[in-house]
């Protein structure tokens, strides 16, 4: 009996021991010198992770990842995606990381008044993304915005949430509208991008928008020199060039000096801000505009008034 009690007294230390060994080492930091990302499959098991994360350093005791996965009832919980383990991090800290979906998103920015050429441009090019573009999407379709993404999603999802994005906008604008010359959504959408290309100051939104509002009221043209580069580019690709007086002969329903009107469609993808002065212009009068030289525009009601700061302008040309 005492060497029965004996025995059990040693497998009993021997149990300890290997316990606390094994919870030293599930909580040892691991031998990584810099941040490692790792990306787990869909419905990836925790012993296919363990040695995934194993084979890149992130752990060194992957059977201790797959026993602590099993034994906590976490190896139905590990989600799928991208993430960043950290140099020092234990096994314990792994499991909790990818037990709780701490994925890693990476972000794709789509600026404001790029054309929708551009625009999927920069999807394209984005290295993370997955697959072709396959979703038609047309000009100013695409709401300028930060996206998050996880790696290994495709680019047709960029261009859909954006597009999805675009709408909600355009609707939600599209219910204040205050410009009865606007007949529907497209010629908001048309109006706002006009804005955008036009002005990048919050500021002096409303008014630019105020300016096109009167100028379609009292039957003028527009004679706004974006959609004239828009004629010229197609929205492909920058003008990389000023406009010459000659450009401003160019047959396309798209050149506002030659037709009234607005262009039969957006000549880019504009933000929500400029959206939503399309829909809401200031009250002024205004029926000119032209860059004052410092980044920001004068506006004119008059001809003459107009006339002026086309020579100021000039003259602060000149001087630089």
């Amino acid at each position: 009996m005492r060497r029965l009690k004996g025995v059990l007294f040693a497998v009993a230390l021997c149990i300890v021991a290997a316990a606390g060994w094994g919870w030293q080492l599930f909580n040892s930091p691991n031998g990584l010198t810099e941040e490692k990302n790792i990306v787990i499959a869909r419905g990836a098991v925790s012993q296919r992770v363990a040695r995934q994360l194993a084979e890149a350093g992130v752990i060194t005791h992957p059977l201790l990842f797959h026993l602590a996965a099993r034994l906590t009832d976490t190896d139905k919980n590990l989600k799928a995606g991208e993430y960043v383990f950290l140099p020092g991090i234990s096994v314990r800290e792994a499991l909790r990381i990818i037990s709780r979906g701490k994925v890693h998103y990476r972000r794709l920015t789509l600026p404001e008044g790029l054309t929708t050429a551009q625009m999927l441009k920069l999807i394209e090019n984005e290295p993370h993304l997955s697959g072709k573009i396959t979703v038609a999407v047309g000009e100013g379709e695409l709401l300028p915005e930060t996206y998050s993404y996880m790696k290994g999603d495709s680019r047709d999802s960029i261009v859909r949430r954006a597009q999805k994005a675009m709408d909600g906008v355009v609707d939600e604008a599209w219910a204040q509208n205050r410009l009865s010359v606007l007949k529907n959504r497209r010629q908001l959408l048309t109006l706002a991008s006009i804005i955008e290309k036009e002005t990048g100051l919050a500021a002096e939104r409303a008014d630019v928008a105020a300016v096109f509002a009167n100028r379609l009221r009292r039957g003028m043209k527009l004679q706004t020199d974006p959609t004239v580069i828009y004629a010229i580019t197609k929205g492909q690709k920058d003008l990389g060039r000023p406009l010459y007086r000659k450009d401003l002969q160019v047959k396309s329903p798209y050149n506002t000096y030659l037709y009234y009107g607005l262009p039969p469609g957006p000549i880019c993808n504009p933000g929500r801000e400029a959206v939503f002065a399309a829909a809401n212009p200031s009250d002024a009068d205004y029926l000119y505009f032209v860059a004052s030289g410092k980044g920001g525009h004068r506006f004119a009601r008059t001809l003459a008034e107009h006339n002026d700061n086309v020579a100021a302008y000039r003259r602060a040309r000149k001087k630089k």
